[in-house]
C-alpha cells in the first residue's frame, strides 16, 4: 500500500516527540500538575490527529485500488487499524 501522507505523518510525529520531551522537562522542573496534564491532553489530541491522517491515507489508498483482492486486503487492514485505535 502506498503512503501518500507519510511526510505529514512524520512531521506530526516529530512534533509529538517534542511535546513528550517538553512534558518530561516540565516534570523535572517541578511545574504544576495542572500545566503538565494540559500538555498531556494536547499530546493525546495530537496522537489522535495523526491516527486520523493515517486512517484517511488508508481509505484513500483503498478507494484507488483496482483489484478486488487488493481492496479486500486494504479494507481488512483498515478495520484492524480502527479497532486498535479505539
Amino acid at each position: 500500500m502506498t503512503h501518500h501522507k507519510r511526510p505529514e505523518v512524520e512531521k506530526r510525529l516529530a512534533r509529538i516527540e517534542g511535546h513528550v520531551h517538553g512534558i518530561r522537562k516540565m516534570v523535572e522542573d517541578g511545574r504544576s500538575y495542572s500545566e503538565i496534564t494540559q500538555q498531556i491532553s494536547a499530546t493525546i489530541s495530537a496522537l489522535e490527529s495523526v491516527t486520523q491522517v493515517i486512517v484517511d491515507d488508508l481509505v484513500e489508498a483503498t478507494m484507488t485500488q483496482t483489484g478486488k483482492a487488493e481492496i479486500k486486503q486494504s479494507v481488512q487492514e483498515l478495520r484492524e487499524v480502527i479497532e486498535k485505535s479505539s
